[in-house]
This record gives structure tokens, sequence and C-alpha cells, in this order.
């Protein structure tokens, strides 16, 4: 594992956030440790910054920082030792079918179109809130490492895209929307049992989920694909179910 104090930037510099309302625990309070704007953050920086429980929203490198809660659990799933229970079997021979291909990090209406869906059914609660497509942009697009956007259709149809982030030592999931309304389906898995598939065949050994909390809905599920590993001062451990 690399430490802080090794990466290659000596003077990497980070500043705390103000207190703002909790994305995942609405009664909650958080704050991010951000690193300093204006450093150029390649590949082997960001490889080591995630290894340390950082990630990514375009061109910002974050990770939580808050006063009193310490909820947002950074996990990573061990790809040579994984295997799919009876549910992730399901799911992956309920969505096999579907066509991936590989798209350039730019700018496509079908993709944002298909993202608003997502966000208005799945993310928001109260008034629907049209967050723009400057900020779809800067949330997914920007990048100055190497990410792929991988798209999946079905006889056609977009049905879900996938932003992951290529590491030394694995892949880092960023970011995946999909069709909130396709009956029957289970494509949120689906994802994240193809990016686990992606790392085997490159032989890297960790997918990176970003932050499991058990608290949140949104965020449990993570749980589910064993093993898992947690970090927790400094140190990847083992995080199980009934942990």
């Amino acid at each position: 594992m690399t430490h802080l104090h090794n990466l290659p930037l000596q003077d990497l510099r980070f500043y705390a956030t103000a207190p703002y309302v909790c994305s995942y625990l609405s009664h909650k309070k958080a704050r991010s440790q951000v690193v300093t704007p204006g450093y150029i953050i390649d590949r082997k920086l960001y490889s080591a910054l995630v290894d340390q429980g950082f990630r990514r929203s375009g061109a910002f490198v974050y990770r939580p920082h808050c006063d009193h809660c310490h909820a947002c659990v950074p996990v990573r799933v061990n790809v040579r030792h994984f295997s799919p229970n009876r549910s992730q079997k399901r799911a992956w021979a309920r969505h096999a079918h579907m066509e991936s291909r590989e798209c350039d990090l730019v700018f496509r209406e079908e993709h944002y179109r298909l993202y608003a869906r997502y966000q208005q059914c799945r993310h928001l609660e109260g008034p629907v809130l049209q967050e723009g497509e400057e900020q779809y942009r800067h949330f997914l697009l920007q990048s100055s490492v190497t990410t792929r956007l991988v798209e999946f259709r079905e006889e056609g149809q977009l049905r879900m895209v996938s932003v992951i982030d290529e590491l030394d030592q694995g892949l880092s999931s960023v970011y995946t929307f999909y069709d909130p309304d396709l009956p029957g389906a289970s494509l949120g898995t689906y994802s994240v049992l193809w990016q686990i598939r992606e790392a085997a065949q490159r032989g890297l050994p960790w997918v990176y989920l970003g932050y499991w909390i058990a608290e949140s809905r949104k965020m449990a599920y993570k749980i589910r694909f064993q093993p898992l590993e947690r970090l927790k001062v400094g140190h990847w451990i083992p995080l199980r179910p009934e942990n």
C-alpha cells in the first residue's frame, strides 16, 4: 500500500470543505477533504490516492472528512476470490446478452437523457430537480486520469452507461446510470459484475466501489459483493455481512 507521504507530489496539499447536507444521510452534515485544485492528478497519483480512500468527482479528488460521523467506508472487491451469489448469477443471466461498447468521454444527448431519467427516478426526493447538462459534464466527463465510458445496449436500445477509472491496481467504479423503468431488471448489480469480470480479464486484483454506508439504502448493497475489503486506519481488512 502506498501512503500519502510516499506519493509522487511531496507537497500535495488538501483543504476541508464547509459542512453541507449529506447526500446519503439527510439528517447529518458532511464535510470533504479535497486535493487542492491546480495539481495534476495523473493515473499513478490517483491510484495511490484511491488506495487511501479518495474518490473522484469530475476534476475534484476527495474523501469524507466529517466531524462526528464515520459512516462512509471505502470498499473494494477482491477480484481473484470473488464468487457470485444466486441473486448475482440471476442478474448476470438476465442481462449478459447486452452489447457493451466503449465510447469517447464526450457529451452525448442520448446518454444525458438517460442520466436525467435515472436521477429523477432514483436519486431525487420531493420536487424534481433538473441538475442540467453543465453539471453532468463536470461530474462525469471531466477527467485527468484514464477513464472509460462504456454503454450497454439491448437490441439497439440504450440501457446503461458506466464510467470507470483505470488504476494501476484495479478499476474504480465512478458512476453508473441506467434505465429505471425496465421491468425485472438488475442493471446495477450487472454493472458491478461486468466490472469485476473486466478486472479479472486484465489481471487486476481490485474493483473499488467507493463508499459503503450501512444506513443508506442506496449504498448498503455493496456488502453483497464478497469477498469485500474495507479501509480502516490505513489498512484494508475483510468486511463481511455480519460485521
